[in-house]
């Protein structure tokens, strides 16, 4: 049986989104019109669909409630140890729980969808490994040339629930250009985690020295596996762009204050590049245990949490 995919069309511009319940509820193709064609915004890996790549190589993946690693196969919170499953090259944990998950669908039209997964009906095994039950709900909708993704994050359990919530958006490049070396990317951060084993030590470094000045980077430039944070917000939103000067498109990332920390990521394919809002730094309960300000949140029974990000091309 072929797996269900959504498209959302707004009709009047030729804008249309794709997205995968089955695997996290995933946005695996973004298009614009382009001189009478449609231009592909996000990068997905051919076999995505038949479920042979990994979770977080494509599209849209939605990491919670961690996103990016946490030292080890494991976590303390509260006096309380939860194990987790060790799945990157250093066994750390990684990316969450909900980006593999297939998400029931609670509402859809032709322009909008939502889907929304809670852990005690949809994953009951992940109470085993999480302080709290959650919720996390997920909107997108498209208008001309832009796609929103809102999520909602409520704690449905009857103690307190840390978390953090990230977005890791495949972006092809160019961006209808026909050279990516072209494409320059800014990012408005100001500081850089210093890591070991893929992992921040809690010393940071300038964002200009970690190869990302204020103007912005070439792409192919260098290549990014990085955690940057102190990002400059204006009116509450931030935006980060990438500028094809081939092709004279411009893709404006923008996202909402609530995201504490940015990270940056080459993929090794060389056909895409990711920018990565976090609400927290990866591995944030060591680091909150050291002192440092991650942006770890904790809501209490019946709170709850919403952020949002927006993908504009002009």
């Amino acid at each position: 049986m072929e797996p269900e995919l959504i498209t959302l069309t707004d009709a009047a511009s030729g804008t249309t989104a794709t997205i995968f319940p089955e695997r996290g509820f995933n946005c695996i193709s973004f298009q614009v019109p382009q001189a009478g064609a449609p231009l592909e915004v996000l990068w997905t890996a051919k076999d995505f669909v038949s479920g042979q790549a990994r979770p977080a190589s494509s599209g849209i993946p939605i990491l919670f409630p961690f996103p990016g690693r946490l030292r080890g196969s494991s976590f303390t919170f509260e006096g309380r140890t939860f194990e987790l499953e060790g799945e990157d090259a250093f066994d750390n944990a990684i990316h969450g729980f909900v980006l593999k998950r297939p998400w029931p669908i609670i509402e859809r039209s032709e322009r909008h969808v939502i889907g929304q997964l809670t852990a005690s009906k949809d994953m009951p095994e992940v109470l085993q490994h999480w302080p709290a039950d959650f919720r996390i709900t997920a909107a997108y909708e498209i208008r001309p040339s832009r796609l929103t993704l809102t999520i909602k994050v409520e704690n449905v359990g009857d103690g307190p629930l840390p978390f953090g919530l990230g977005t890791h958006p495949y972006f092809r490049v160019p961006l209808g250009g026909r050279d990516p070396g072209v494409c320059r990317i800014t990012i408005p951060v100001t500081d850089c985690w210093e890591l070991q084993d893929m992992l921040p030590t809690g010393h940071m470094i300038p964002a200009a020295d970690a190869s990302l000045p204020p103007d912005g980077i070439l792409f192919g430039k260098a290549k990014f596996d990085h955690v940057f944070s102190g990002i400059q917000s204006q009116q509450g939103r931030a935006t980060a762009t990438i500028a094809d000067l081939g092709s004279g498109r411009t893709l404006r990332l923008t996202f909402d204050d609530k995201f504490h920390a940015c990270v940056v990521y080459t993929p090794h394919h060389g056909e895409a590049f990711c920018i990565e809002p976090y609400t927290c730094v990866p591995d944030a309960y060591t680091l909150e245990a050291a002192g440092h300000d991650t942006g770890l949140r904790i809501l209490a029974p019946g709170e709850s949490f919403r952020a949002a990000m927006d993908i504009a091309v002009d």
